[in-house]
């Protein structure tokens, strides 16, 4: 019996062209599944992981019950973070700490003091500075927390089950 006859067909039984179109559906299946190497695999994965603090700066927060948010943020002691429309994980809330609401008055000898701002709508608005708590993965370039870079002035989008709202991040540390 001859290896190939005629109509190209092996053994007589098989042609080669449906041969060799199943030895490539083989050897893609193989290759994708059995020998994947570090094509799924992003390079910052391998760099180790360092706890970090963030300090992220709200500004002109509006809420009903600004007591109620901290308090929550006390209680609950975590949150999760958006960075650069991505979704970043959860972190520690470590701290919160408010800041007064103040303006500026000019006094008769020409000086200016912040002084209480006496406006009743402003019980409304709350400033506040929170530090919060992760792992980072530390590149050249600086720290990566939720495969996003933290820098400051990046802006993070703090979630919760009651809340949404943007900070600007103000200092961040790398702790030993």
């Amino acid at each position: 019996m001859k290896l190939l006859d005629s109509k190209g067909r092996l053994f007589g039984k098989v042609s080669i062209l449906d041969f060799g179109a199943a030895l490539i559906i083989l050897l893609v299946i193989v290759g994708i599944f059995v020998v994947p190497g570090k094509s799924g695999v992003s390079t910052i994965a391998q760099v180790a992981k360092k706890p970090i603090e963030v300090d992220v700066i709200v500004r002109g927060l509006g809420v009903s019950n600004p007591e109620s948010l901290i308090e929550q943020f006390n209680d609950t002691k975590k949150t999760n973070i958006v960075i650069r429309n991505q979704p970043a994980g959860e972190v520690k809330i470590k701290s919160v700490q408010p800041l007064p609401r103040t303006t500026v008055v000019p006094q008769p000898d020409g000086s200016v003091k912040a002084l209480p701002d006496p406006r009743p709508e402003v019980v409304f608005f709350k400033d506040m500075i929170i530090t919060l708590e992760g792992q980072a993965q530390m590149t050249d370039t600086g720290a990566v927390l939720g495969n996003q870079k933290v820098k400051i002035g990046t802006l993070i989008e703090l979630e919760g089950k009651d809340y949404n709202f943007n900070t600007s991040t103000i200092d961040v540390r790398i702790l030993n």
